[in-house]
This record gives structure tokens, sequence and C-alpha cells, in this order.
């Protein structure tokens, strides 16, 4: 696996989600990246990414045959159309509802929408509200 290129200036460094069923995994995954405005950074026989989350299969050298549990994600939105979106799409392609698009009691502004993936893990999509950032992120290129 070669990574080109990092973001950095957030807590998580990666993540790896060892799931049952690569081929449904990714189907899932790649329209849900899609729906918040992202494409796949790269792909093998046994594990795909982006960003800096990686799903694998459980044959995966990095797996070591060991399915992950279950997880909750929450991906950034940048708006609350791309969160309906978001649900849309995942559920058109393999995911359950996990909780309508809907404003959510965690602060104001709180938009969000959730899923279980092919695997249950509960995946989320949310925006903030109206806010400042000073960069989308600070990326490192090596």
């Amino acid at each position: 696996m070669e990574t080109n290129q990092l973001h950095r200036g957030r807590l998580i460094d990666h993540l790896q989600l060892v799931v049952r069923d690569l081929p449904a995994s990714k189907r899932f995954y790649k329209a849900v990246f899609e729906s918040l405005g992202i494409g796949l950074s790269g792909e093998a026989d046994d594990y795909f990414w982006t960003d800096e989350l990686f799903v694998s299969s459980a044959t995966s050298a990095a797996a070591r045959g060991e399915l992950t549990g279950r997880v909750h994600l929450a991906f950034q939105a940048r708006d609350s159309a791309m969160v309906d979106r978001f649900h849309a799409v995942a559920l058109a392609n393999g995911g359950r509802d996990n909780g309508a698009p809907g404003l959510r009691t965690y602060h104001p502004g709180y938009y969000a929408a959730f899923v279980l993936d092919p695997d249950g893990n509960n995946i989320e999509a949310v925006f903030h509200g109206p806010a400042k950032r000073s960069a989308e992120s600070i990326v490192v290129t090596f």
C-alpha cells in the first residue's frame, strides 16, 4: 500500500474496518463517499481506502484474519442536503436505515443521518451547521 498524500490536523490518523464481504462493502462505501464528494483513494485485491479509512477483507495481511467489531463512524457533510443525499445513496447501496436525516439534540444545528453498513457498523453523516473553517484540511504530500 502506498500513500502519497495525508491530511493532518485531526485526531484520527487512520482507521481500518475488516469486513465479511469486501465487494458489498466496496459498493456501499464507494457510493457513500461519492455522495459526500469524495472518491476512492486506492484499492487492491483485499482492501480499498479513502482518506484515513481503510476497509479490508479478513484475508488481508493487516487484518490477521479477524473481523472488526461494531463501529460507529461519522463522516463530515458540507450541508444538510449532503446528509440527505448520503442517506438515500446508502440505502440504495446495501445500507439499512438507523436514523433518518434530521436535526438532533446533540447541539444546536446538528443535522445528521445514520445507516447500518453491510456489516452492521453505524455510519453517520453530519452537518454541524454554518461555520467558518480556517482551511479544508492540512495536506502533506510525499
